[in-house]
């Protein structure tokens, strides 16, 4: 039977989307630039195309590259901090998560890190760390030499240093936190999240001027619980639901408001998403994105499938 060129295009569709969200840290334009890609790959002479998966790998780096220029100055206008689109990984979206090194390299706080970077430096990391491309490889799809691809990984690597265990929790032990986190949330328990957090953990909310967030980070213990205690005491009165599942290859909560209550956003009444990063049982950072526009693709997939939240 013939594969039709729809078909074949489906079986590289996972690996393509997972390498877009890397580049962009957006579910959304990921999804835009795989369709480019495919519309591309219809419309081209198929002689062509002698290896499809290095030809669509080549014309959706490329297309990510065009799109990270423009995103740069949207982002510099941005309204409160800027935090990536989540995305539930449960469910494989992203690919297999079976390693320490695989779940890092999906995680907000990597991907907020790969800000620093420039277009072309985030290629070249994410083809090398992600996808385990080769040098010549990277070369070949971003049209450099290979010295300059070994040069720009080099700088990307130091651009995005930081302190030593940087996420450090294993699995295991993210989930207990987040649990705990969880359960202390519910009850209203303050002293309870106090043990949770590390002295100097900060609190990143991104609404981008769609709702009500803070606009700076929050940084330090008290100032943290101080806040967090505002936050659940309207989140209560709200009618605010928490649950538990995985966000970008950690444990995280999925924050939902009633159903049919005003201002509740996207699909599945999903109104947040909150990832968190520990380090020696501790939290150190937790970031929650509560824009709107970025938790339509964490709506659809809860809507779509039975993964947990």
């Amino acid at each position: 039977m013939t594969t039709s060129l729809a078909d074949e295009f489906e079986t590289y569709r996972p690996r393509l989307f997972g390498l877009a969200y890397r580049m962009l840290g957006s579910a959304a334009e990921a999804e835009d630039t795989v369709q480019d890609a495919y519309l591309r790959f219809s419309g081209a002479d198929r002689a062509e195309v002698e290896q499809p998966g290095a030809w669509l790998a080549k014309v959706v780096t490329n297309l990510c590259l065009n799109r990270l220029t423009s995103a740069r100055a949207r982002r510099e206008r941005y309204v409160g901090p800027w935090l990536p689109e989540p995305v539930v990984t449960a469910d494989g979206t992203l690919g297999p998560l079976e390693s320490a090194e695989q779940r890092d390299a999906v995680s907000l706080a990597l991907l907020v890190l790969l800000e620093r970077l420039t277009p072309t430096e985030r290629a070249v990391y994410v083809l090398r760390e992600a996808f385990a491309y080769g040098h010549r490889e990277i070369a070949d799809v971003l049209e450099l030499t290979e010295p300059n691809c070994r040069q720009l990984y080099r700088r990307a690597v130091r651009r995005i240093a930081a302190p030593k265990a940087r996420f450090e929790a294993p699995p295991e032990q993210q989930a207990r936190l987040v649990t705990s986190f969880l359960s202390a949330a519910r009850e209203g328990d303050l002293a309870g999240l106090e043990r949770l957090f590390a002295a100097e953990v900060v609190w990143w909310s991104d609404g981008g001027g769609k709702v009500s967030a803070a606009l700076r980070p929050v940084e330090g213990r008290e100032k943290v619980l101080r806040f967090l205690a505002g936050v659940l005491g309207r989140a209560s009165a709200d009618g605010v639901g928490l649950s538990m599942t995985e966000v970008n290859g950690r444990a995280g909560l999925i924050a939902r408001g009633p159903e049919g209550a005003d201002g509740v956003a996207g699909v599945s009444g999903v109104i947040g998403v909150v990832a968190f990063e520990a380090r020696d049982g501790v939290f150190t950072e937790v970031r929650v994105v509560m824009n709107p526009d970025k938790l339509e693709f964490v709506g659809r997939q809860l809507a779509q499938t039975r993964i947990p939240g």
